[in-house]
């Protein structure tokens, strides 16, 4: 257990890795972990990606420490990686040696169907370690994440002064957790707040598709939509915000024509109100 994801991805990247050694991330990728790994003097570069995420025939043979991605129901797309592409990316990193961190925070945030397997039981823990955290499914302030990895690496984990020197982390919240999720009260609340988020997800797309393409994520919190970053300004002095595309690169990589829209907080009128205040604001499109 973690004190959430990102000090998950914070712990492994200390086991992990060096000042000097290059990390390669998806792109886009979820935009905080990028300080997360320069914090470490890490170098980061950009996996091959197309609009079905990273694409494993193209990535180097270079040496890299590991890769970190988001591959069902990504921050900020929405998307999941196609199970072709899951498949040859797991190919790639027994061929080449590659450790794979897997950020699997939105997994059981499915709306439509069944989320697609994740790497590391594609892998069977086989050069892939998944990270994860209830901040999306129970309550951000529970600061409760997990690690799953082969036992030698979860031992050389334990060993940690951070770790070792409390004994873990978090111990109340995570027995209040296990407690939680064995009494069948955690897929009960699972079953309520998918239900909510599909109709603010609903809400949101609805308002905008009249005006914007946008897909329907089928599971997760964020639209990944095709307007300029540059709108922030003038929409937060109508009370609209949201995070520009070009965070989720890394500089000068792209994303300055996209925006990332979250529909987890609002309820559905003031999401549809958002939306045509957004709309209201952008500039016509070249193609419309």
């Amino acid at each position: 257990m973690t004190a959430g994801a990102s000090h998950a991805l914070a712990l492994l990247t200390s086991l992990l890795t060096k000042p000097g050694d290059t990390v390669l991330v998806d792109a886009p990728t979820y935009h905080l972990a990028f300080p997360i790994l320069t914090d470490a003097g890490l170098v980061l570069e950009s996996a091959p990606a197309d609009e079905d995420g990273i694409d494993p025939s193209r990535i180097s043979s270079k040496k890299a420490a590991f890769l970190y991605l988001v591959p069902t129901f990504a921050n900020p797309t929405g998307r999941s990686l196609p199970l072709e592409r899951r498949q040859a990316l797991i190919e790639f990193a027994d061929r080449e040696g590659l450790i794979i961190i897997e950020d699997d925070t939105y997994r059981d945030l499915v709306y439509e169907g069944t989320a697609p397997p994740s790497l590391w039981e594609m892998a069977g823990g086989h050069n892939v370690i998944r990270i994860g955290s209830f901040a999306k499914t129970v309550a951000p302030g529970l600061r409760l994440g997990w690690i799953s990895a082969t036992p030698s690496l979860v031992e050389r984990l334990t060993r940690l002064g951070y770790v070792h020197s409390g004994g873990g982390v978090n111990h109340t919240t995570a027995v209040t957790m296990a407690e939680f999720a064995t009494s069948g009260a955690y897929d009960t609340h699972l079953t309520r707040l998918r239900d909510a988020y599909r109709t603010q997800r609903d809400a949101l797309v609805s308002a905008l598709r009249p005006h914007v393409e946008v897909e329907s994520p089928a599971g997760g919190w964020f639209l990944w939509v095709p307007l300029p970053g540059d709108l922030l300004p003038a929409a937060e002095r109508h009370g609209v915000s949201f995070v520009p595309g070009d965070r989720f690169y890394l500089p000068g990589e792209g994303g300055h024509d996209r925006i990332r829209l979250s529909f987890s907080l609002l309820p559905p009128a003031a999401l549809t109100e958002a939306a045509t205040r957004l709309i209201r604001l952008a500039p016509p499109r070249a193609d419309r």
